[in-house]
């Protein structure tokens, strides 16, 4: 098992990766059969097969996502949105089939022409060790306004 201070660095990475626009770097942080699910039901959500999601990505759709960002045809992000993310409450929940369950909160503050829109919520992931790195096996996330109307989450959340 990884210990906390591995963990929250890696978080740490991750968004500021996302954050940076660094779609390559936060892409590596995937292992080959990533899951990128942002339920509509919030954390209380089990399964993306049968529940209504505003995000549920496989491993070639969390590539063909980070193609679109990078090819300025997006034009949600374009310009990009300014994105800063803070993570806090880091706790390790034990393994599930070897992956390291963790859960985080999150505050981002997103900034466009339209203002500034603050995005909560609580990830939870489930890491994997390959080649000695930790990668992204699952990341849930749920938000705290998904029982209202969204603005347009084009970015990486």
């Amino acid at each position: 098992m990884t210990g906390l201070t591995d963990v929250a660095q890696f978080l740490y990475r991750e968004a500021r990766l996302a954050d940076e626009h660094d779609y390559d770097g936060w892409e590596s942080l995937w292992t080959d059969d990533g899951l990128y699910w942002i339920p509509a039901g919030g954390s209380s959500a089990e399964d993306p097969d049968t529940q209504v999601s505003i995000a549920y990505d496989n491993r070639s759709r969390i590539a063909l996502r980070v193609a679109q960002l990078k090819s300025g045809k997006r034009h949600s992000q374009t310009p990009p949105s300014s994105v800063r993310r803070m993570i806090s409450n880091i706790e390790l929940l034990g393994e599930d089939s070897g992956d390291q369950c963790v859960g985080a909160n999150f505050l981002a503050v997103e900034s466009r022409e339209r203002g500034t829109q603050l995005w909560a919520g609580r990830a939870e992931y489930r890491l994997r060790q390959v080649d000695g790195e930790l990668r992204m096996a699952v990341k849930k996330v749920s938000l705290v306004d998904r029982d209202r109307a969204l603005y347009t989450l084009s970015f990486l959340i």
